[in-house]
């Protein structure tokens, strides 16, 4: 199905061409090119205020998602689509964010973002961090994606660990 792409904030220039191709590859990679997902990019108000609404946690942050569909086994998909709507939901960027902790370690943002769009469809597929078991679990298959990803590209993106999550 399609991707649905936003970039909302206009704090940091971002190669939107090449992240819309990250991110078709990821889905692909993860086999759910055939859903849709939708990918927007914001500045730290807009981040900030989803973050307050849905997590209580007033202050910015890197990537929130938010599935279409509730209690997935993690990385199994929904047999038959509930409506005949291919949804698998939505991933929110805090670009500013992102960048800030980009310069703090001395990363590109375009190489990170690959990894916050991870991060995002693991959780869109039913994975979650909020055990040490799930943890080990959704950081088991975001280094399975990655490293399939980094022989495509010749990226060399890792998976997140477990600061700020």
């Amino acid at each position: 199905m399609s991707l649905l792409f936003e970039n909302l904030q206009r704090v940091v220039s971002l190669d939107t061409c090449l992240l819309k191709s990250q991110i078709n590859l990821l889905r692909k990679l993860f086999g759910v090119e055939s859903y849709d997902v939708s990918v927007t990019c914001v500045n730290n108000r807009e981040i900030t205020s989803i973050n307050t609404q849905y997590r209580g946690k007033p202050q910015p942050t890197d990537v929130l998602a938010f599935p279409f569909y509730e209690d997935l086994v993690p990385g199994k998909l929904p047999p038959t689509p509930i409506h005949g709507v291919l949804d698998l939901g939505d991933i929110y960027l805090g670009i500013p964010y992102i960048n800030r902790q980009c310069r703090h370690n001395n990363q590109k943002i375009q190489e990170i973002l690959p990894v916050m769009i991870t991060h995002g469809i693991c959780h869109l597929i039913g994975y979650d961090h909020e055990t040490e078991e799930q943890f080990e679990q959704m950081f088991e298959k975001e280094s399975l994606i990655l490293k399939e990803f980094n022989k495509l590209t010749g990226c060399s993106c890792v998976p997140l660990l477990h600061v700020g999550h």
